[in-house]
This record gives C-alpha cells, structure tokens and sequence, in this order.
C-alpha cells in the first residue's frame, strides 16, 4: 500500500503523493467493479467517496503527477458475463460529491464563475439521493424497447425482460417524445427487503445484506421470473437520448415524467438558494429513518436546462449536478490476525483478518493496514498518527469504511489490548519468494525485488494481462492462470498464445484435468485465438506497466497510432531529454511519471524479451483515430490566451475538446490556432514569430457556430 489516509495532503512529499496516488487508483478501481459489476460492495458510498475525494485532493495539488488510470476518469465498473451489452446513446454519468455545506457553497461558485453570473442567480432542484441501480429505459413511438444498467457509462447490460416485471417501469406511455431514454434508480423498500429475506432463509436460499444488494441482484438475475418475485421499485430522476425537450427547467421535465406515469421522488424541491439547498439537505436528512427505502445523500442540479447544456461534462461528471454525501459509518471489532500480500507491482500489503463484523450493512472480515508505518503509528516522516498507537494482533480496533476494496482499520483502544500483544514486525523479505523486501528512499511501500522471479508478480501480472480491461479471454481468468501458472504451462504472457501448439494435440493434457473436457478445452484454445488481432491500447494496458491505466494507454496508442511507431519512439526515448522524449511528454495527460515508467520497461532486457515474444504472436490493429464529423478543430491543436469576454475559458475549452481539438497552455510549432482576446501577451505574439493562424472570441465563435 501507500501513504495513510489519515496524513495530511499538505505534508506529502511528491514521491509520497505518487505512491498515494497508485495507491488510490488500484483500490478504487477494484472497488467500483465489487460495486458496479459483482453487486458485492464491501464499502459504504460515503467512504468510498471519502477517498476519492482525497486523490482529487492529492491530484489538485500535484497536477503533474495525475494517473492516466486516475480513479476521477473512471465511471461505474465493467459489464458482468452473461447479459448482452447496450451502448449508451448518451453516456450514463456518476456525479461530483460535496460532503459539508462548505463544499456546496463551493459547487454553487464553481458553477456561477463557469458561466460568469452572480451570486443567487442560479437556481437548483434537491432531490433524494436513491441506494439503488442505475437502470435507462428507452422508448419509441411510446413503446418500451430497451433497459439497461449503467455498466461503465458506455456499455450497459440489456436487462430488458426483468425491467419490464417492475411495476413501476410503464410498457406503454402516452404524450411522450417519439424517442424518450428515462433514467432512475432500482431499488428495494426495507418492508419488502426484510420479508424478501425471510422467505429467502425459509426456503433454506441466499439472504442480502441490505436492500441495495438485493435490488442489484434481483435485477440481474439471468432468469426473469426470478427478478418478477422480487418485490422491485422505480424512482424516475433524469434522461437521456430525447427526440423532443421534456422542459425548459430540469424542475418541469420531473414534473412532466411524473405525467407520463412514472414514480418520482416527492421530497424533490425547487431551491433559489444555497441555504435552501442545505435546509432542504438538513429536512431530507432528518426523514430518513422513516422514508422506508435507502438514500445515501441529496442531488442538487442546476434548474435552467439551457444553463445545463452551457456546463456540459467534466470526463465523468456533469458540472451542474452535485451529490451531496451523508456521513459514514464506524464500528469496533477484534484484529485477529496481519497477512503480507504481495501485488504485481512487487508491493508488499499488509491486511487484517477480523473477527467478522457488521459495518453499514455489510459483514467485513478484512482491512487494509496500508504499510508499515500505518501500522507502527507514524506517517513516513516518522510523524505520530492516531497518536502514535500502534496496531496489534488481538488489538480491538475501530473499522471505519474507507473506499478501499477492503475497509481500513482507523483507531485502537490500548484500554483492550491483550497484555500479551506484541509488536507487529514487518518482513524484510517477500513471504512468496524469499527475496528482499526493500523501501525505496521517499516511498511509503516496500516492494519485493525478485521480479519476473518472484510469483506472486508473475501470477497478478498475469491475471492483469488476462483481464476485462485488457486481453478478456473468455475461459481464461485468475483461477486458470493460477492453475496453469503453477503447473508450468505459462509464465509470460507469450506463453498463453502457445498453448495449443505445446499442449493441444490430442487434448489430452487438458481434457483429462478436473473442470476441462475436450469441448471446454477447444473453446479455450479458439478463445485465444481469437483475442490474437488487439487494439493497440489494449495490449498496452495488458503489459502492466506501473501508472500505465487505461486512459493512459488509450493516449498513446492514439499519438502514436501503431505498434511500430510507439516501439521505435519508447526505444530512442531518453528519460529527461531527447526529442522523443519531449514528444512523449507533450501529450496532453502524459506526465513525467507515466513516460519514465512506459520507457523505462520497455528499455528493460527482461520486460522487452518478453514484450517481443507476445508481439510476435499478435496481430496489433492500428488505433482508431476519434473524428468530429464537420468539425473545423477536429484534430487540431488550439491556445485560448488573454480575456475571453462572451464565455469563460473553462467553457470555452470544454466547447474545443468536444468539437476534438487538442487545448494546450502554450504556443509551439504544433500549434495550428490561437484564440487571443483583450491583453493577450506573449502568446500572441509567439504565434506570430511562427505563423500560426490567430483569430479573436468572435472569429472563434464564427468558426464553430455552426455546430
């Protein structure tokens, strides 16, 4: 692990930061798919959002050290197996989160600055904020034709036959737009929850943890007359594809779906104000215990839908909507035990094994305990955390649910501790290889130095290699590369796409193991196959480069288009210098710790062996370039400089990116135009020295009018 949670964003070195900010993302990440994929958090919504919250924190304040697999860029989890996929006519979006009425102020300023107005001159509904399942229902002609989940935004599940046995999801709607995609939530009442649990424990089946659980699952089901005995709601909140605007204000299209016959919220109220917003917040709040179904916060959105549309998204989340948060839970139990578990990365992680016990409605029996220090008390600098109380085996410790896959542990109460509790002493050497276990200077994390040598890296790079975001090979997953890693069969990724040479004559070495026949081994083998021909960005995620994610790697891949390319540039890059290098860096969201990492492995003679034998077994398609059709900055580089005075820069760089142009902050050779308003400077005149084509506000806003 990394840097504690509880050490403050002011005092984290740039390395510490790095190591916090990885740190971050593998948690998170791992944490939305529990959530979004498996229907199995082991979190609460607002611990998780507690430590998002601290890596957009971390990321503010160190820009330059932003994550390509940034948990900010990241929205739901993967599509689960056995559901067809539904791609999102307009992408399905989590929401920014407030956490005190300080940040809500901040939200109404955020919001007034982006589209230069005053104060309380924006207006904002608040609404309960639903724990349940995102679910889109489309309709055409006023007939039901599709529901799906949120998935990761982009792609959904097609949950259409176990929608349609909800009795709040209408089949047929009248007086409404010929194409209308209606969004809300899923959800469970605690009445209907606590006697879906009874009849589940008479009949000996499965009970839920808590209604959001439930509801996840019941939608889900494979067969639909399963979900029909389930007793399933619908809140209706939002929208999506539309042939026909609902209304003029996101108040009135609440109103008009409540006309088309569907359930909304009734505690949703119009607000003119922030301190109505909060007293709205506060009443919310206070009716909680006895609403009778789950909410977790309150939605505030701007009212005006033109406002809406000026705002538009951030990479995840719309700018004229916040969630916000209530507080989370805590709760005390038994540390019976620390295991080291050792990551891809070589990361040794400690993780306590706890007396199980119930922390928001879900059992936990893990915890993360960070690092090492964590655990002795002290931050890296040796500085005392929860006043210098170190953690113990058979300590009783407080759990407090952070947003980690697992919860952490917070505090200890020494008044407990066991007479006989002894220190927790850290190995120096990895519990799976035996190699030294070594702490760079400046990093939180020590990382076993066996490498390719060590198993438990080889294993977890494997798995990683074989993921949904990477290579997805169907039959292939963590528990077959365990087994096949163990048994000799593979040990690099290259290694997967022999397997049929070395071991598929006759099948017999497969089809005589426990769980394989000759039909199951077949499918394996062409399922291989088939993943031969990959898109550049996903081999590039595939090779587990540290701080390498999948935004990163759909970066370079679109820079460099082909393999051949980014192979050529990674190998004459310089770390520090040199034009590839330069060039590399010059990506927009590459920063200097991705590009060391992408050209430091592939400058590694064991990582490049290996690397270059995979390649050969692959066929690497070329990226495919993003177009705008019509767009006249599609694909070109543009500087907004000096004072924009009909739209704010924010606004206009968000309008430039979504017409496909690439935003820079300085002029360069690359430069294609410059948009210069009242007191540009040097910018201006720098473009002029190199001939880029400059233009005012006006001539910018001529330029992309028509779109």
């Amino acid at each position: 692990m990394s840097e504690p949670q509880s050490k403050e964003i002011e005092a984290l070195t740039p390395q510490e930061a790095e190591a916090e900010l990885a740190r971050l993302s593998g948690v998170l990440g791992a944490a939305n798919t529990a959530y979004h994929r498996d229907d199995a958090p082991e979190i609460s919504d607002a611990e998780y959002d507690s430590l998002k919250r601290r890596n957009a924190a971390i990321e503010a304040r160190f820009p330059e050290l932003k994550r390509s697999d940034s948990p900010s860029d990241q929205v739901g989890g993967a599509v689960a197996d056995g559901f067809s996929k539904v791609t999102h006519e307009v992408r399905m979006l989590s929401l920014g989160n407030a956490f005190d009425d300080e940040d809500v102020a901040e939200f109404d300023e955020r919001v007034r600055k982006y589209l230069g107005l005053e104060p309380g001159t924006v207006a904002y509904t608040a609404e309960p904020k639903i724990d349940g399942l995102s679910l889109s229902l489309r309709y055409e002609g006023g007939a039901l034709v599709q529901a799906a989940t949120r998935g990761d935004g982009e792609i959904g599940e097609n949950v259409m036959a176990n929608a349609r046995t909800i009795e709040d999801v209408p089949h047929k709607i009248n007086g409404a737009p010929d194409v209308l995609e209606v969004r809300g939530e899923v959800y469970m009442s605690h009445a209907d929850f606590e006697a879906l649990n009874a009849r589940q424990t008479e009949a000996g089946g499965k009970t839920f943890a808590n209604p959001r659980n439930a509801a996840a699952g019941s939608l889900r089901q494979l067969d639909a007359s399963i979900t029909k005995a389930r007793p399933l709601r619908f809140f209706a909140y939002a929208w999506g594809a539309l042939s026909a605007p609902l209304s003029e204000t996101q108040f009135g299209a609440i109103e008009r779906l409540s006309e088309l016959g569907f359930q909304t919220n009734p505690l949703t109220r119009l607000c003119d104000t922030t301190d109505a917003l909060i007293a709205q917040y506060r009443a919310i709040e206070e009716a909680r215990a006895t609403l009778g179904y789950d909410i977790d916060g309150v939605v505030y959105k701007v009212n005006d839908l033109a406002l809406q549309q000026r705002l538009g998204f951030r990479s995840t989340t719309p700018r004229w909507a916040v969630a916000h948060k209530f507080p989370a839970e805590l709760a005390w139990t038994t540390l019976e035990g620390i295991d080291i578990q050792v990551g891809r990365t070589g990361a040794l992680s400690p993780v306590a094994r706890l007396h199980p016990v119930n922390v928001g409605g879900v059992m936990v029996s893990n915890a993360t305990l960070h690092n090492e220090d964590y655990i002795a008390g002290r931050d890296a600098k040796g500085q005392p955390i929860r006043e210098g109380r170190d953690i113990r085996v058979g300590d009783h410790v407080q759990v407090y649910r952070a947003g980690d896959v697992i919860p952490k542990i917070a505090d200890v109460d020494l008044s407990k501790r066991p007479k006989n509790a002894e220190p927790f002493v850290f190995p120096t050497v990895c519990p799976e290889c035996g190699s030294d276990a070594v702490r760079e200077e400046g990093d939180a994390v020590r990382r076993c130095t066996g490498g390719i040598v060590c198993p438990a890296q080889a294993v977890e790079k494997l798995k990683h290699f074989v993921s949904r975001a990477a290579f997805d090979i169907e039959g292939l997953g963590a528990k077959q590369v365990e087994q096949f890693y163990a048994d000799g069969w593979i040990k690099q990724p290259a290694d997967i796409f022999t397997l049929r040479e070395r071991y598929g004559t006759g099948l017999q070495q497969l089809k005589n193991r426990e769980g394989w026949g000759e039909k199951s081994a077949n499918n394996l083998f062409d399922a291989i196959d088939e993943k031969r021909q990959i898109p550049l960005a996903r081999l590039l995620f595939g090779l587990g480069i540290r701080h390498l994610g999948e935004a990163g790697s759909a970066l370079l891949a679109n820079h460099y288009g082909n393999w051949d390319t980014f192979e050529a540039a990674m190998t004459e890059a310089e770390i520090g210098a040199g034009e590839a290098w330069e060039a590399l860096n010059d990506i927009d969201g590459v920063g200097a710790v991705m590009a060391a990492s992408v050209v430091n492995t592939l400058q590694q003679d064991a990582e490049r062996a290996a690397i270059d034998a995979l390649v050969a077994q692959l066929d690497v398609q070329e990226a495919v370039r993003r177009v705008v059709e019509g767009s006249p900055v599609a694909g070109k580089t543009v500087v907004f400089t000096g004072t924009l005075e009909k739209m704010t820069r924010a606004e206009a760089k968000a309008r430039a990116e979504a017409l496909g142009a690439k935003v820079s902050g300085s002029v360069s050779a690359k430069t294609d135009l410059l948009i210069a308003g009242p007191g540009a400077g040097s910018k201006a005149k720098k473009a002029a020295d190199l001939g880029v084509e400059t233009i005012d506000e006006d001539g910018w806003l001529e330029l992309i009018s028509a779109l």
